[in-house]
């Protein structure tokens, strides 16, 4: 049977057709496929929490009164003892006033019985203790005389009168000077007017102070409720601040990964917002008891050292790193795979085909997964893309970098 030109030329371009299919369906299905590693692992639990600031302050008034001016806005960096908000203070002003002129009364009443009464007082008592000797000297002399009977009775008893009047004025002399004295009762009730000025000073300039609101420590101004011309209330928060503490991370784990946490354990962290700039931490607190509801433990982390760019309630990723393993073998978590019963397997380019080889896994971390059983070292695990049956002919297209050679990242546990 003999063809004519164009069937030849139609078997030709089948002949050539088939060919190529069959040429590609050799090449196999393209894939990309990462490397078994083998190095130091680190073995840790992640979750994610947010930031809490311990110095979170509300700046308010003990007593009603006008706000005069508010010298901050929401965003504000202020610093310990800075002026914040000026309260109405005519009155407590005047009260100061007045206390002071107390005190400068009180001090110059001291000053008078130091310099003048006590003095004066000494005087007043020699006088006192001479009139006495005289008028003791005088009863003597009548009575000598009403023996020898040159003076009445009536003489005697004037004699005594005035003795004993002298006496008593020296004795009133005595008192007065001794109270005048050091440690004496005028003295010493002068020094307690004096201090009651003073604390009534103080207290004055206690209150007028209590009407400029400062801050107590260097802080960032969060939040803002008032206004000059408003009426601030007893307790009732003007601004709220945050800052001037260490800053800590307030995160929760599934309890079956209590086994793995100890305080003083370092961590990683990265913010949702700032995920390229990991900053570290350490696990200061777990909490004793689990949450019966969630079935998670509160974990709180110190953030060390402060890191400028946070917020409060700024979400964060964390990653407490549990155990070192010095000589691990790794491979992305997104190359091992799971079957129908929970088993662990990973697909392997062995001689340009698919293997589904089952393995058993260890440490866990973000991205990397240890591999303890069924892989050796630089064996070729193709990552999922696609449907793979076994024995199927693959081809790599790619090749993803080792994860001892990616460039750090947060959360990172190889």
């Amino acid at each position: 049977m003999k063809f004519t030109r164009t069937q030849t030329l139609w078997a030709l371009g089948l002949a050539l057709c088939a060919a190529g299919i069959f040429a590609y369906s050799q090449r196999g299905q393209p894939v990309e496929v990462t490397l078994v590693t083998q190095g130091e692992m680190l073995q840790s639990v992640v979750t994610s929490g947010r930031i809490v600031d311990l110095a979170r302050t509300e700046v308010s008034s003990q007593n009603t009164a006008r706000i005069e001016s508010i010298a901050v806005r929401e965003g504000e960096r202020v610093q310990a003892g800075q002026i914040l908000v000026r309260l109405r203070d005519d009155e407590a002003r005047a009260s100061l006033v007045q206390a002071e002129a107390a005190v400068l009364e009180a001090r110059e009443r001291l000053r008078q019985i130091e310099t003048v009464q006590d003095p004066v007082s000494v005087q007043l008592l020699a006088q006192a203790e001479a009139a006495n000797l005289q008028a003791q000297q005088e009863l003597t002399r009548a009575q000598d005389l009403l023996r020898q009977g040159f003076v009445s009775q009536s003489r005697l008893d004037d004699a005594q009168r005035a003795a004993n009047s002298a006496k008593a004025a020296m004795q009133a002399a005595r008192v007065q000077a001794q109270g005048n004295q050091r440690g004496g009762v005028e003295l010493a009730l002068a020094k307690a007017r004096l201090d009651q000025a003073a604390a009534a000073q103080r207290a004055s300039a206690a209150r007028l102070d209590q009407l400029n609101l400062r801050a107590s420590a260097a802080a960032t101004v969060i939040s803002r409720s008032n206004d000059p011309g408003d009426t601030a209330q007893a307790g009732k928060a003007i601004l709220t601040l945050v800052g001037g503490g260490e800053t800590r991370i307030q995160a929760s784990v599934d309890e079956k990964n209590l086994k793995f946490l100890q305080l003083g354990q370092a961590a990683l962290a990265s913010a949702d917002a700032y995920p390229q700039q990991p900053f570290k931490a350490s696990l200061i607190y777990i909490a004793p008891a689990v949450d019966p509801l969630r079935g998670t433990v509160e974990l709180k982390l110190r953030v060390e050292p402060a890191v400028n760019y946070l917020r409060p309630d700024m979400t964060v990723s964390v990653e407490i790193v549990t155990a070192r393993l010095p000589n691990a073998l790794m491979l992305p978590t997104d190359a091992v795979r799971r079957d129908a019963n929970g088993a662990s397997f990973v697909w392997v380019n062995r001689d340009g085909r698919a293997r589904q080889v089952s393995v058993q896994t260890g440490a866990q971390g973000i991205a990397s997964t240890q591999i303890v059983k069924g892989l050796a070292k630089d064996e070729h695990v193709i990552l999922p893309s696609g449907t793979l049956a076994e024995g199927d002919k693959v081809r790599e297209q790619s090749t993803r970098a080792p994860l001892g050679k990616v460039p750090a990242m947060p959360g990172f546990t190889s």
